[in-house]
């Protein structure tokens, strides 16, 4: 089984770890136990922040703690590197974006929260080798933009609903497969508690699938709560493996496999005597 034949998971540990880099080696060893190809985290920097509730019910200052520098991004890419998955992160900002290109990785996401600006994707998909974009929070209209604004065949598109939890009546599976139309390329990044809708996903052929990932969910932070778990992870892992292996095409006829029933027992009991 050839490993491009297979869904891509991303374990979005995002800022999980909330600035503690013991805590994000451990989840990323973790994550590459149980079988992802990804572990993302995401990239802001508060100076870029713009005034908002934030800066009065004490968020500030739990994105400046979760707040990456180069030093820790070039310490978690060589812990992925170690563990054997790729590093990925989101990104917020066209000065991130300038930042990060000290570091020299193939990939990059673009959020939801910025799927309508088209001078980060459109700088991205220039500095980047592949582009995964989530298009939660985002008008039809947006999305048919980028496909007319950019050269898409870098680009992975993520069917997402950007409500944390997500409820299952909204999940939308519908517009994943009108998506699907246009695009080849379509992922699935899902906030459902559990692992339904990534199953759901990988059997209707999504190329990459991206689950928020926690080792412990009673740990600060918002994203820890509804967090998939390794045990969780291992068996969305596991059904997309099973699920490659059942998608290969055997063709119309009888196979090898079969050979032993073919030559030896049709007709045993129905045969005229």
């Amino acid at each position: 089984m050839k490993k491009n034949q297979k869904t891509k998971i991303i374990a979005e540990i995002g800022w999980n770890h909330m600035g503690n880099m013991k805590l994000a080696k451990k989840m990323v060893e973790e994550a590459a136990k149980a079988g992802a190809d990804y572990c993302k985290f995401q990239t802001w920097s508060t100076k870029n922040l713009k005034k908002g509730p934030w800066d009065k019910d004490g968020r500030v200052k739990i994105y400046k703690k979760a707040e990456l520098g180069l030093d820790n991004y070039k310490f978690l890419i060589n812990i992925c590197k170690r563990n054997k998955v790729k590093f990925l992160t989101s990104v917020f900002n066209v000065d991130d974006l300038e930042m990060l290109k000290k570091l020299q990785f193939n990939e990059i996401k673009i959020p939801s929260h910025e799927v309508y600006n088209m001078n980060l994707i459109k700088k991205a998909s220039k500095l980047y080798k592949k582009v995964i974009i989530s298009v939660g929070a985002c008008k039809w209209s947006e999305f048919t933009r980028i496909i007319k604004k950019i050269k898409i065949k870098n680009v992975i598109f993520m069917h997402c609903v950007s409500s944390y939890p997500l409820q299952r009546e909204n999940v939308n599976f519908p517009k994943f497969f009108t998506m699907k139309k246009k695009i080849k390329n379509i992922g699935y990044s899902g906030h459902l508690p559990g692992i339904d809708d990534a199953i759901f996903a990988i059997a209707n052929d999504a190329k990459y699938v991206e689950k928020h990932f926690t080792i412990n969910r009673k740990l600060p932070g918002r994203d820890n709560k509804f967090a998939i778990l390794p045990k969780d992870l291992k068996r969305i892992t596991e059904f997309r493996d099973t699920a490659a292996y059942m998608n290969l095409n055997k063709g119309l006829n009888v196979q090898k496999c079969e050979m032993d029933i073919y030559n030896k027992y049709r007709g045993r009991w129905s045969e005229k005597r």
